[in-house]
């Protein structure tokens, strides 16, 4: 039975396996070299901000307005995609992240604060277009296979957990008058070969009847597949984002090193994206529902290791716990937000499930030090747990009686 709401030309173009293939592959290297913009901004932030602002109390804002760029520039960055296609939405953000580290570089220069934050805002917006690649790869693609697409493209970030580090690693020092300047000059330059290779995306555009047509936005937000998908997006990434945020910190505040937090850190972010290589699969076997409360119930399991004790031990299980959390919990989301809109609707829809996960994620950014520095590490763990009961249970008790509306399933 078909969605009486589904219209002709709701039915999307296939790809052939030629371009599915290429876009797969370009999206996937694409989110490599992006996702070292990230972590570059995550590695100087708070080192840059403390250097540059006018009070100690501000150093960490520059990583909370690159959170608050993320949010922000999702809606717009829906709407680019639905009127002139994903590769121009792409591309412009490509020349966000390329003016944004041009403008590190220059800030550091002119001991700018204020300027320092903007390239962060900038960068934000770059990695908000990054983020959109994984609904980008299912474009054109057969519905049995999206799930796999989608996480074949996550699977970049492994070699962005890689590629960053040593970026920041092989830089900061080549100017020592000027810490991080080379660095931030890498990172515009790493953006503009990403912009070069997204270039060869071949994705459909936006025929007329598609700018125009599909259901208010309003009515697919109200749907119970939606509201689950956007729930879990969101309270994976920012518990992700949330716990991962005061954990060097707190590692530091029970005496351990710097090196010890950073190879924590790594495995964090591989634990993050190496799953993906095999989480659609999984998906695709099980439910994309399924996985998501496997991967919350992953999140609470790692609150609950780094409850055990405050040794390195603990902070890299609770570490690499919360990223493969994280992953199946994120990527069985955006699985599901397939499932939730006709392909006239989905740049609307998937821009509109990213605003939620980023806004959320945004406020727990600048919750998460604040809690840490007054109440302790332990405080921060057991914040963690009613929002994940809560979601845990709203997935289980939800019956998920609405059937997938997505286009595909609609065959002439």
């Amino acid at each position: 039975m078909t969605d009486s709401s589904i219209q002709p030309h709701d039915i999307p173009l296939k790809l052939s396996e030629r371009d599915q293939r290429g876009n797969i592959w370009r999206l996937a290297i694409a989110q490599a070299l992006a996702g070292a913009n990230s972590v570059v901004v995550y590695a100087t932030g708070a080192i840059v901000g403390n250097t540059l602002a006018p009070t100690p109390i501000l150093a960490t804002l520059p990583l909370s307005i690159f959170v608050v760029g993320m949010a922000l520039c999702t809606l717009p960055v829906g709407a680019i995609a639905g009127r002139y296609g994903r590769r121009t939405a792409f591309l412009a953000g490509a020349g966000c992240g390329v003016l944004a580290g041009l403008l590190a570089m220059y800030a550091s220069f002119t001991s700018d604060f204020w300027l320092f934050c903007l390239s962060t805002f900038f960068g934000g917006a770059y990695a908000a277009v990054v983020l959109s690649f994984r609904f980008a790869a299912a474009d054109g693609v057969a519905p049995a296979r999206k799930a796999r697409a989608l996480s074949m493209v996550m699977a970049g970030g492994v070699a962005a957990g890689v590629v960053g580090p040593q970026l920041v690693t092989w830089t900061m020092d080549l100017w020592p008058q000027q810490l991080f300047a080379v660095t931030f000059l890498a990172q515009a330059i790493v953006a503009a070969l990403s912009a070069f290779i997204l270039f060869g995306v071949r994705l459909p555009k936006p025929s007329a009847a598609q700018k125009r047509g599909g259901r208010p936005l309003a009515a697919i937000a109200r749907q119970s597949r939606f509201i689950a998908a956007a729930t879990c997006g969101a309270i994976s990434y920012t518990l992700m984002n949330f716990l991962m945020t005061a954990a060097p910190l707190a590692m530091h505040m029970h005496g351990h090193s710097a090196a010890s937090s950073n190879l924590g850190l790594q495995w964090h972010v591989i634990a993050m994206f190496a799953p993906s290589f095999f989480t659609g699969r999984i998906i695709a076997r099980f439910g994309a529902e399924r996985v998501m409360i496997v991967g919350l119930v992953l999140i609470g399991i790692s609150a609950a290791v780094g409850l055990r004790g405050a040794e390195v031990v603990h902070f890299w299980w609770t570490l690499i716990l919360l990223g493969l959390g994280w992953n199946f919990g994120f990527l069985g989301a955006s699985a599901l937000v397939l499932e939730c809109h006709t392909d006239a609707e989905k740049t609307r829809v998937q821009s509109l499930n990213d605003f939620i996960v980023f806004g959320l994620m945004a406020l727990g950014s600048f919750a998460s030090g604040g809690i840490l520095s007054v109440y302790g590490w332990n405080t921060v763990l057991w914040v963690s747990f009613p929002p994940l009961a809560i979601t845990v249970l709203a997935l289980v008790v939800l019956q998920f009686r609405e059937k997938p509306v997505n286009a595909e399933a609609v065959e002439q």
